[in-house]
């Protein structure tokens, strides 16, 4: 007797929305060629996939193209087309960094005359640049869209969430708890240390592992490359382990003066490095205080959305600890009106002082960076808001706030529905921001508030 069939979910978009990253992320292979040009994947490709215990076969296909059926792009759409003929789901992705297209609306009109289920994906969404293109995705009228990045494999329990229902149950996933929670609290944990040169990042390193294991020195600049070192880190208060991916990171200088082509691809390999991570420790250097590039360099951290920390190195050595502690929290304050409340911890790479609390800290914002509130919660939270302080009536006229929805995680990320929105102040907003913050356990994380006064997808459930 033959094995049952699994069932088949095809990928559907326009040309280099990154169709062939996704394939390859899901199989776990690199069977699909990836390019920047577009109109590499010619035929249909077929894989073996497993999210999260939940087994299918996965369709690479041609990108969609609005041309004669005769040419190669046209015979290369009726290979698509032939494709979702034979499909149980259609995973429609679109390019999230950008924003929809007219191909894509094209796309969308055809999925919705199809019987096939379709799971809308907008992929490259890592980092803030995806945030405009995740939201206007909600206009193609299929739901809430899904936002991951195949290159960097950020969204998959989204998926997984999205296809279970579709295509049958998971097979007792190890990862996965009674309702799938958003990510593993267990995972390795992606740990970038940034700073300027000579604050001491690479001696930190090897005091945390217990080994010279990266070069040291007087001399600024010796670490070029970003180094990943993997390391389980015992923590002291329950004894448990934790693994941990450390990434040592070249010193970042002011652009001015970075001109040596080295130091150029050295910096821009850090910034890469800070978009790899979860949470990301600027280090100081408590011998030269909190300066101007330290605060470029926390604000770069929290535009890409990553969780940081703020630690003071050399404190072993540092003159007037208490003044010195106090001068940097305020100067954060004002500094980084974005995010409140950034852990600072003192360290010394020398004696290993606040090491374990720096490493625990982290662990407890990434939580935060990962958390999803329920709906329900979320607005329960937001009538609250609006009760105790009600959005204010420009010209008389009341702004109306309708409904708030979590749309993503890592950082989390709002959609605020309402009439009027391009009238609401600054300072209506940030309230909103803070409240999120404080009142459902975001701590200091960077949170995206999105306004939508337009096709609003909810319009039906809040007349």
């Amino acid at each position: 007797m033959s094995a049952p069939q699994k069932p088949q979910v095809v990928i559907i978009g326009r040309p280099n929305v990154g169709k062939s990253t996704l394939f390859n992320r899901l199989v776990g292979k690199k069977l699909a060629l990836v390019d920047d040009q577009p109109g590499v994947t010619r035929d249909r490709r077929l894989g073996d996939a497993d999210l999260l215990g939940l087994a299918f076969t996965i369709v690479d296909t041609a990108g969609w193209e609005d041309d004669d059926p005769t040419t190669l792009p046209g015979r290369m759409r009726m290979q698509t087309e032939a494709a979702l003929a034979g499909a149980d789901v259609a995973m429609f992705v679109i390019d999230s960094r950008a924003g929809l297209t007219l191909l894509d609306e094209e796309i969308g009109r055809h999925l919705h005359e199809s019987s096939v289920p379709v799971i809308l994906v907008a992929n490259k969404a890592e980092g803030r640049a995806g945030d405009d293109g995740v939201f206007e995705a909600f206009s193609l009228g299929f739901g809430e869209p899904i936002a991951l990045s195949g290159e960097h494999g950020e969204g998959f329990s989204d998926l997984f969430q999205a296809l279970l229902p579709l295509i049958g149950e998971a097979e007792e996933p190890a990862e996965r708890g009674e309702d799938e929670p958003e990510y593993d609290p267990q995972s390795v944990l992606k740990l970038a240390i940034v700073g300027r040169p000579n604050a001491g990042k690479s001696t930190l390193i090897n005091r945390i592992l217990g080994q010279d294991r990266l070069l040291t020195g007087p001399e600024a600049g010796i670490t070029r490359d970003s180094i990943a070192i993997d390391w389980t880190w015992h923590d002291p208060a329950n004894g448990q382990t934790r693994p941990v991916r450390l990434i040592d990171t070249a010193g970042m200088r002011k652009k001015a003066l970075v001109v040596d082509k080295l130091e150029k691809l050295a910096v821009a390999d850090a910034r890469h490095a800070v978009d790899f991570a979860e949470v990301v420790v600027l280090l100081l250097d408590a011998t030269r205080g909190l300066e101007h590039q330290d605060l470029k360099i926390a604000s770069l951290v929290l535009e890409e959305g990553r969780a940081l920390i703020i630690a003071i190195n050399k404190w072993d050595i540092a003159e007037d600890p208490s003044g010195l502690f106090n001068g940097i929290r305020a100067a954060l304050e004002d500094g980084l009106a974005q995010v409140r409340g950034v852990p600072l911890i003192a360290v010394s790479a020398r004696t290993g002082k606040g090491l374990d609390a720096m490493i625990a800290a982290a662990f407890e914002l990434r939580d935060a960076w990962s958390k999803r509130v329920p709906t329900a919660a979320l607005n329960r939270w937001f009538d609250s808001a609006l009760s105790a302080n009600p959005p204010p009536a420009p010209g008389g006229r009341r702004i109306k706030l309708r409904y708030i929805t979590q749309a993503k995680t890592r950082p989390p990320g709002f959609i605020l529905f309402g009439t009027r929105l391009d009238q609401l102040p600054e300072s209506y907003r940030r309230y909103l921001v803070n409240g999120i913050r404080r009142e459902l356990g975001f701590d200091a994380v960077p949170i995206r508030l999105t306004l939508r006064s337009a096709k609003n997808p909810f319009d039906d459930k809040n007349k």
